[in-house]
């Protein structure tokens, strides 16, 4: 299956990037990672549709190869109302801490989806992945009309099989490892925490679709496993990380490099939405502290996570990152993925 996988793509390698929204996906690691024969990807949430359609074009003249483009297909919260005083105090004194003006609570707004997914069927990616959710049957038609491979993302087995159903290409098997947010949408998070090779092996049993293998991979002797196990490739976010080409503030790439054992959490901290990444200041600064929705939180924390890292500390950036973190190795991508493409021979 892992053949048919590579020749419907056209790609060399079972080795997807993770799509990373945000300042770690660049469309040079994209690039990079298509051009070494795996399926870059890039994350276009929090991206205007512009801004979608420029980038896609950016990656383009950067390789001729296969890339995704990713979304938030759901999670959005705009409905639910929070008392945004105690949050905004304590956001207020780290932007003191920081030299930041005073903050300014944000509005709590509605999912951008559709105007962003008419950007993506524009820019025509190999393609289309997404997160949090499933997009509507005629969403669905429209990417396929344009003939857009379609890859939606599962927690538990039980949504593999809602996606299925809706006709997705591909499922990815976001395991509790897996770094960043949590992908979940039938249940919650705390209900839908399933071991990356447990769900892997539980939707390659139940669900009729190419499964591919997320959460905590590191190397290429893992990827083989699960390629072993029946997974038709496996997608790596927190590897690429610390490679040259991520977009990670130096302060982030310097904490990744610097752990010493798995201090990642869970939390709502930065964002409103539950993401794995190293603990740090701002999350214990939290704590008890009522968290506005997604993504209202998201971007009230944003000015505040970007000083951070020009400032160079990690205090209060979003230090996503998945189980495994200790094992992260700086190199360039393209090494990076020669290195994974031979470990993965050896087995």
């Amino acid at each position: 299956m892992s053949d048919n996988f590579l020749s419907d793509l056209g790609l060399v390698h079972p080795i997807i990037l993770a799509p990373m929204a945000g300042a770690g996906g660049t469309p040079e690691l994209v690039a990079v990672v298509s051009n070494a024969g795996g399926l870059g990807s890039w994350g276009g949430a929090y991206s205007t549709p512009q801004q979608i359609l420029d980038t896609a074009k950016q990656i383009r003249g950067l390789t001729d190869k296969p890339f995704a483009l990713n979304l938030f297909a759901g999670g959005y919260e705009p409905q639910r109302h929070v008392d945004p005083a105690p949050m905004l105090a304590l956001v207020k004194r780290v932007h003191d801490a920081l030299g930041l003006p005073s903050p300014v609570v944000p509005p709590n707004p509605a999912s951008p989806f559709e105007d962003q997914v008419a950007a993506v069927i524009e820019a025509r990616p190999a393609v289309f992945s997404f997160t949090f959710g499933i997009p509507g049957t005629d969403v669905l038609a429209r990417l396929r009309k344009a003939g857009i491979r379609i890859k939606g993302t599962a927690t538990t087995v039980a949504e593999g099989k809602q996606l299925a159903a809706a006709g997705v290409d591909y499922i990815a098997a976001q395991g509790e490892e897996a770094g960043a947010h949590r992908g979940s949408f039938l249940k919650s998070f705390e209900e839908s925490m399933v071991p990356m090779r447990d769900l892997t092996r539980g939707l390659l049993r139940e669900v009729p679709v190419p499964v591919i293998a997320s959460g905590g991979i590191m190397n290429g002797g893992e990827i083989r496993e699960m390629l072993d196990a029946g997974a038709v490739a496996a997608q790596l976010g927190t590897a690429f990380l610390v490679c040259d080409e991520s977009g990670a503030p130096d302060a982030y790439k310097k904490a990744l490099l610097a752990a010493k054992q798995d201090t990642t959490v869970i939390t709502r901290a930065y964002s409103g939405r539950p993401a794995r990444g190293l603990r740090n200041a701002f999350i214990d600064m939290v704590e008890g502290v009522p968290i506005l929705p997604f993504r209202q939180q998201n971007d009230l924390t944003r000015p505040m996570r970007n000083e951070s890292g020009k400032q160079g500390t990690p205090d209060y950036i979003s230090l996503w990152a998945g189980r495994n973190v200790t094992r992260v190795r700086a190199m360039p991508a393209a090494k990076l993925m020669a290195t994974l493409v031979a470990e993965m021979r050896r087995g």
